[in-house]
């Protein structure tokens, strides 16, 4: 088996970082949900060795990450969980919660189980990065990500991409308050949000 790989990480993961390497300055313990290939679990945990930098995403994601991982050799990257976010949450807590490029791929019913496990998995001052393109006032922010939309909806109606003020409300119903909203290259977003 080759080691999948997504020229999309190699683009992002610089300006994701920098926005990761100060909000997570003072954490320990991150949960990446929904890890992918694996490439940006190694990148970022490589440049915050500080960090234990916990993978996670559904099964068939397993092997490819573990590749990444096994290949990296790194002290802070554990073997990654096995996680859906309609169930199968750690049943421990983290002070950080990544996810990159999910929201949009999950219907909504899957968006609001993902931040009642966020409030399962997250520390009492804990921080969430969530990083893609969101849609801001009903609003799409470029033509790509209209036609990006379009196409994931003609690939699975039930996916899109997200409205800003309604992930927000999800944030704020478990006790999250919106610290940053920084924008990022190719219409992307980073939302960062701290448990208070």
């Amino acid at each position: 088996m080759d080691k999948p790989y997504a020229p999309a990480c190699e683009r992002n993961r610089e300006p994701i970082l920098a926005v990761l390497r100060d909000r997570f300055a003072d954490r320990h313990s991150v949960l990446e949900v929904g890890s992918g290939t694996g490439q940006h679990a190694v990148h970022f945990a490589a440049a915050m060795p500080w960090l234990s930098w916990q993978c996670s995403d559904r099964p068939e994601h397993l092997p490819g990450i573990r590749l990444w991982l096994d290949e990296a050799r790194l002290p802070n990257t554990p073997a990654p969980l096995e996680l859906d976010v309609r169930g199968g949450w750690p049943r421990r807590r983290f002070d950080a919660v990544f996810s990159a490029n999910t929201l949009h791929i999950m219907g909504w019913p899957e968006v609001r189980q993902f931040f009642d496990g966020i409030d399962a998995v997250l520390d009492a001052e804990g921080v969430l990065a969530v990083y893609g393109p969101f849609n801001y006032g009903g609003e799409y922010t470029s033509d790509s990500n209209r036609e990006f939309d379009a196409w994931l909806k003609a690939r699975d109606p039930r996916s899109g991409i997200r409205d800003f003020e309604a992930v927000d409300a999800l944030a704020r119903e478990i006790g999250l308050t919106l610290m940053d909203d920084v924008a990022m290259p190719a219409n992307n977003r980073m939302l960062v949000w701290r448990r208070s």
